[in-house]
């Protein structure tokens, strides 16, 4: 798995580089080598404001991801959305049938190239990409590469990043997890992974990127008057283990081995 271990971290001096435009892009190409199972609530909301305390739970949608492709989906009050159906199913004939891309391993299972901090400065060719919702949105807030491109742009090239950082980049608290924060613009080159549905919008964006995962857990359009929505993020867990049983359509009956099992014992006959 390519992460970034104690090894690496001592060799390299030490912990996470200092806030700067710089970390903040590396931090958004690094979502792949920073979870493998994820449980968070997502909503979306008017660009008008991020709302500053607790989401509703009518607007609300509560989430389990595993990578690759498993995601379970439920409403505030707990009623199923949806859920992934075919992660046991054989892949022989998308490896037959397909192009070259569907023998790219998964992202966590290449190794990409690190910075000082552990934060990843160029992604590798991987089998990149996760289960999307409603809109490409929800996908590419758990993967924000789009907002840095998959490697840094030659200096020389003014306006050559995908977007433009406009405010010094800032070491916030959200949810109680540490993040970094700063405003963004789109440039030419910003390609969203749904144009219909962009991380930023046109004009400033307010972005917010998770330290830990690498995450998006806010996107505030600050100049488009409500058109564009913006969404919120709150994680729940991290690397949590999940059955199988969250993502198929018939439960298979696992014991949840997690949970305490007990063991009734018959009492000694006198």
């Amino acid at each position: 798995m390519g992460t970034w271990d104690a090894k690496h971290r001592q060799e390299h001096g030490g912990g996470a580089a200092p806030a700067s435009a710089t970390s903040f892009r590396n931090l958004c190409r690094s979502s792949p080598w920073k979870w493998q199972s994820l449980r968070f609530e997502y909503a979306e909301f008017p660009g008008s404001g991020v709302p500053g305390g607790g989401i509703p739970d009518s607007d609300i949608v509560r989430a389990w991801l595993r990578r690759p492709g498993a995601l379970r989906l439920e409403s505030g009050d707990g009623t199923l959305l949806g859920s992934t159906t075919g992660i046991n199913d054989s892949r022989d004939g998308l490896y037959i049938s397909a192009t070259r891309k569907s023998w790219l391993l998964p992202a966590h299972l290449v190794t990409p190239v690190y910075d000082d901090g552990g934060l990843v400065r160029r992604r590798p060719e991987a089998a990149y990409g996760e289960p999307s919702f409603g809109n490409g949105r929800f996908a590419a807030a758990l993967d924000p590469v789009e907002l840095a491109g998959n490697a840094p742009v030659p200096l020389e090239f003014p306006n050559a990043n995908a977007v433009e950082v406009l405010e010094p980049v800032q070491e916030v608290a959200h949810e109680g997890r540490p993040a970094l924060e700063t405003v963004v613009s789109p440039n030419p080159g910003y390609r969203p992974l749904d144009a219909a549905a962009p991380l930023c919008g046109p004009g400033r964006t307010r972005i917010r990127i998770d330290a830990g995962t690498g995450v998006c857990v806010v996107a505030e359009p600050l100049d488009s008057g409500g058109q564009v929505p913006g969404h919120r993020i709150r994680i729940l867990a991290v690397d949590e283990y999940m059955l199988d049983d969250l993502f198929v359509a018939e439960p298979m009956n696992l014991t949840d081995v997690r949970e305490h099992i007990q063991w009734p014992l018959r009492p000694n006959p006198a």
